[in-house]
């Protein structure tokens, strides 16, 4: 795959919707900073997008990239509004939309008979989209719905001591919550402040196995909670590459530097004021078990993994291209030094 190409890539790890969009812009204006390597041909304009994880802030930039014809694969945007060809018809991901979750959480609703229920959600595109697509498919199964309201972590506090109040009054004991960690973080809280016990939860894969819930405030409210989640997955060679990792690879890297004193409790600068012992540069990933070399529960990660394989397929297959048989009109091809982003955008919808 991909001939003599090697793949150029850069990594915004920004927040916020605001922060997000403007990283998308950035790079649909175009990244003109020099290419070290004088025999690589760069191009101004990135030919995708991967990511967002987030539904919200993809609905964001997507109708802004969208416009450059530049293909947007998300790894966890999962709201059923971007399967929407019209407005988004440059966007795809490597997980299923939430119409399919919504049907499946009804599913498990009814297989356990629980014909009476409360459904929360948050206040945004993903969560009313969703728990309205549930709701429908719920009632479709003969549940009734005893009450149906939505918040925001951003929004009044009000509105969360409202719904506190609706579930404290409410009869149903069984509740489906369709938001993300930090919308269930506040509402375990409040109820656990409250010690309003004995809920059952149902929840969206947005926070179903979130492991910053174990250690936040009201985790025992969510305890036995029940949803669905992405299949796990191996990435072959991951493990072994993770293991192979060494500071020395990475002196500018602070991120490795600090895990690996913490990992080795030694320290990799001799004139530091510490307590720890000097790293003697022979420590080993090889044999030891920490979260960055688990990769057992591989789940959104692999979606993230399959992203970049589609997008290099796509690619792969307009450098291999001949002539006359190619995608294009007439059965051209691309100019494989100068890939444009529409052209992939065409192979990954294929």
């Amino acid at each position: 795959m991909l001939p003599n190409v090697t793949l150029g890539y850069r990594i915004y790890g920004d927040c916020g919707t605001m922060d997000i969009l403007r990283a998308a812009l950035a790079l649909v204006s175009g990244v003109k900073e020099e290419v070290r390597d004088n025999n690589c041909t760069k191009v101004e304009t990135v030919q995708a997008l991967l990511g967002h994880s987030g539904s919200r802030p993809t609905i964001a930039f997507q109708k802004v990239v969208g416009r450059f014809h530049i293909p947007v694969i998300s790894h966890f945007a999962t709201c059923a509004c971007l399967s929407n060809r019209k407005q988004y018809p440059t966007f795809f991901r490597t997980i299923p939309s939430d119409y399919y979750q919504s049907r499946a959480l009804a599913k498990l609703v009814r297989v356990f008979s629980w014909n009476w229920i409360g459904a929360i959600a948050v206040n945004n595109y993903y969560g009313r989209n969703g728990i309205n697509a549930f709701i429908q498919s719920a009632q479709e199964y003969g549940v009734c719905i005893e009450y149906s309201e939505s918040f925001s972590s951003s929004g009044p506090p009000e509105n969360l001591q409202r719904i506190i109040t609706i579930i404290k009054h409410a009869t149903s004991r069984v509740i489906v919550a369709f938001m993300t960690h930090r919308e269930i973080k506040l509402l375990a809280a409040e109820l656990y402040k409250q010690n309003i016990t004995g809920l059952q939860f149902v929840g969206s894969e947005a926070w179903i196995t979130d492991h910053s819930l174990t250690d936040s405030e009201g985790h025992s409210i969510l305890e036995g909670s029940l949803g669905f989640v992405a299949s796990r997955a191996e990435i072959p060679g991951l493990g072994e590459h993770l293991r192979r990792h060494h500071p020395s690879q990475f002196p500018h890297s602070q991120f490795v530097r600090d895990f690996w004193e913490e990992t080795f409790d030694c320290s990799l600068n001799e004139s530091a004021d510490t307590q720890r012992k000097p790293c003697s540069g022979s420590e080993s990933l090889q044999k030891v078990e920490s979260q960055f070399t688990d990769v057992s529960e591989l789940r959104f990660t692999n979606n993230v993994y399959k992203s970049v394989y589609a997008a290099a397929h796509a690619l792969d297959n307009l450098i291999k291209c001949e002539d006359g048989k190619g995608p294009f009109a007439s059965g051209s091809c691309a100019d494989p030094k100068h890939i444009q982003p529409w052209q992939v955008r065409k192979l990954s919808s294929e």
